[in-house]
């Protein structure tokens, strides 16, 4: 009898703790809902003292849009109000109607920033670098200026000039570059060659559709030859589509590994995970190479290699893009670029505004440090010399050394 008075007992304060936790969480979003429209009042009052009172006579649409503008531009450096002009630009495919100039582009505290310029591009000749800040875009100041305007602005016919002001990040000088734009080409597997001792080069300088497609081929090729060890390459490579990251990725990792996850405010985690393949390269000692420029889905590919220790990475710190842009259409025909999602590596790190922090570092930039190097961008038929990329000749060795052990096993 006791035990059945008991158990009532316990049963009727689950009960009660329910309904008092159900009743808490509806009290605390009521409560937040009050706040939130008692600040739209705040707002809805100063809008009302602007038009009633300002020296100008403003229509309520621009008022209204100018107010969006700030509202994203609090939140990151990657949210950002699109009119309809601007979304309607964003939808249309402009391939081949318009040059540019090779370089991937941030807001950065306040600033814009160069992520990474493209290599064989009108940016990557000029000499831009990663963090690199555009000061002004024909003279103009970028003071304030959103992503979408600062593309705007840089893209052009092919074959016409545009000056940037730049800060250059290495020496923080001040000086005008003027740049001739290009339709830009991108070869995603910009090379792909056996260096000696059966070590294998590839230089990924962009993650699209068919990268993971002529991954393939390249590893096919050098497979032929004796590959036994590979240096990835992708320093200033700017990132791409997570799709493509993801099945990249998945060539050297086993099936079913975590590569990244993200996670928001409103849906579950999502975990993306290797992919079944019918050639995989998992069992070769791997070096990852990143820079200041490597952002994105390259980060993604380092971390899940390193993460799922199939990697060493060597280079510099990475730029640090780790979060998810969502494209949301407005009833009048503008949009929203919100970040909605950050990017997790497989132990859990995020890797936004921080960067993959490689494992031996390397503070050399891609290529050789000196006059010779500008010469030698000239000669565009020059044959690559892995030897004169300092970077590479410690990722090779390396792997030299992991061979040993290997066989020594």
């Amino acid at each position: 009898m006791r035990k059945k008075i008991l158990l009532g007992i316990i049963i009727t304060v689950i009960a009660c703790v329910g309904i008092f936790s159900y009743y808490n969480k509806v009290s605390i979003a009521k409560e937040r809902e009050d706040n939130f429209y008692k600040e739209l009042d705040v707002f809805a009052e100063a809008l009302a003292v602007i038009e009633k009172k300002y020296v100008e006579d403003k229509p309520p649409h621009d008022l209204i849009y100018g107010a969006l503008d700030g509202l994203l531009a609090s939140l990151d450096s990657y949210s950002e109000f699109l009119n309809p002009d601007e979304y309607k630009e964003l939808l249309v495919d402009t391939e081949g109607k318009f040059g540019g100039l090779g370089i991937e582009i941030t807001i950065r505290d306040t600033l814009l920033t160069i992520v990474s310029p493209m290599e064989d591009t009108p940016a990557w000749t000029a000499g831009l670098k990663p963090g690199d800040i555009i000061v002004k875009i024909e003279g103009k100041v970028t003071k304030g200026i959103t992503i979408t305007e600062a593309v705007k602005k840089l893209r052009g016919e092919p074959g016409t000039k545009v000056t940037l002001t730049v800060l250059k990040e290495k020496d923080k000088k001040i000086e005008d570059v003027t740049l001739v734009r290009a339709i830009i080409k991108i070869k995603d597997i910009k090379r792909a060659e056996l260096l000696e001792d059966s070590i294998g080069y590839i230089r990924i300088a962009e993650f699209r559709e068919n990268t993971a497609r002529d991954l393939d081929k390249s590893l096919q090729e050098l497979n032929k030859k004796g590959l036994k060890a590979i240096v990835i390459d992708v320093r200033n490579n700017p990132g791409g589509l997570l799709e493509s990251a993801i099945d990249v990725t998945s060539r050297f990792l086993e099936t079913d590994k975590v590569v990244v996850s993200t996670k928001s405010r409103t849906e579950k985690e999502n975990v993306y995970k290797s992919v079944p393949l019918k050639e995989k390269y998992s069992d070769m000692p791997i070096v990852v190479l990143i820079n200041k420029g490597s952002a994105s889905a390259s980060e993604i590919l380092a971390s899940a290699l390193r993460d799922n220790k199939k990697a060493v990475i060597m280079g510099e710190t990475s730029f640090g893009k780790g979060s998810v842009q969502t494209i949301i259409p407005l009833s009048d025909g503008s949009a929203l670029r919100l970040t909605t999602s950050r990017y997790y590596t497989p132990s859990g790190a995020s890797i936004h505004e921080k960067g993959v922090t490689p494992d031996i570092v390397i503070a050399n930039d891609v290529g050789t440090n000196g006059k010779e190097d500008v010469f030698e961008k000239l000669e565009t038929k020059k044959e690559f010399d892995y030897k004169k990329d300092y970077p590479i000749v410690r990722a090779a060795d390396f792997l030299k050394g992991m061979l040993v052990l290997k066989e020594n096993k």
